[in-house]
């Protein structure tokens, strides 16, 4: 059964009691696990419990490119994915850390986002370093019974189409999935329809995200850095910007998938968060989610 998740992120300053408490009464079924959480995977559990929600998959992110940081990331992916099945998730986000990442033009992948030229890329090394290492620990946490779902983002070091074609070339395993964010590849300048239905049979879960085109564009007319872009509201609710979410999910729901579809508005121009995500799950009743 296909359930349906809300990222916390769209709530500011108020108690994790609050966020979960309104993303059980905007009509969710769960919000992303943590871990990094005091709590135990069982207490954590126990947590959602109390609000009716159960964890989504968490999110791990890493400098996957750097030789001297493999060790560490390989040593964390058998904790990592015990942890990942002690919360009752099977798949788990992975992804770049890099918003500092100096590109060749100088300027930091936070400043470049949304603006990624093929200049602004990784090096072949790096590369190749990053396909080696993912490699290796989608293999770890799938003999742990967690599938590794690999998430592009903006100001990341993968952000667009291109770079993602070429991190999964240097993939030597079909041990990871993917997990695409509609709204990074709409911010990007990819269309997430063709992309999302290029790799339909690699997906194991989605983050679903709309994007304001309007402010897409002034924010690359003006050179806007990631903040800029957020601050002023690139993130739209589901169904109020330029994605084509029946495109993507009709072929996505028609090949059998029963993974996690899970909502974030990571910043939201709304009075309140619940407003927010009250109306991306109404959207997606709409489609029959």
């Amino acid at each position: 059964m296909t359930l349906i998740g809300c990222g916390q992120l769209t709530w500011k300053d108020v108690s994790a009691e609050q966020v979960l408490a309104e993303i059980a009464l905007a009509g969710y079924d769960g919000a992303p696990g943590s871990l990094t959480d005091d709590r135990s995977a069982e207490q954590e559990v126990g947590w959602f419990a109390e609000y009716q929600l159960v964890p989504a998959p968490p999110y791990f992110s890493a400098r996957w490119w750097l030789p001297e940081e493999e060790e560490a990331i390989l040593a964390a992916a058998g904790k990592v994915a015990q942890r990942t099945r002690d919360l009752g998730c099977d798949v788990l986000y992975v992804a770049a850390t890099g918003m500092d990442h100096v590109a060749p033009s100088g300027r930091t992948r936070r400043e470049l986002a949304g603006k990624v030229t093929a200049a602004d890329g990784m090096t072949a090394d790096e590369y190749a370093q990053f396909g080696e290492v993912l490699s290796a620990f989608a293999e770890i946490t799938l003999s742990t019974g967690v599938t590794s779902s690999f998430h592009p983002h903006v100001g990341t070091v993968i952000e667009t189409a291109a770079e993602l074609a070429m991190l999964l070339d240097l993939v030597t395993t079909d041990a990871l999935a993917l997990g695409l964010d509609t709204g990074h590849i709409a911010w990007a300048g990819d269309d997430p329809v063709v992309v999302c239905n290029h790799y339909l049979d690699r997906i194991s879960t989605l983050h679903l995200k709309d994007v304001n085109d309007t402010v897409r564009q002034q924010g690359i007319a003006e050179d806007w850095t990631y903040p800029q872009f957020t601050a002023a509201g690139v993130f739209a609710e589901l169904g109020e910007g330029m994605v084509d979410f029946p495109a993507i999910l009709t072929p996505l729901l028609t090949t059998g998938f029963d993974g996690w579809l899970i909502v974030e508005t990571d910043v939201t121009l709304l009075p309140t968060a619940l407003e927010s995500a009250r109306i991306s799950r109404e959207y997606l009743r709409t489609l029959g989610l």
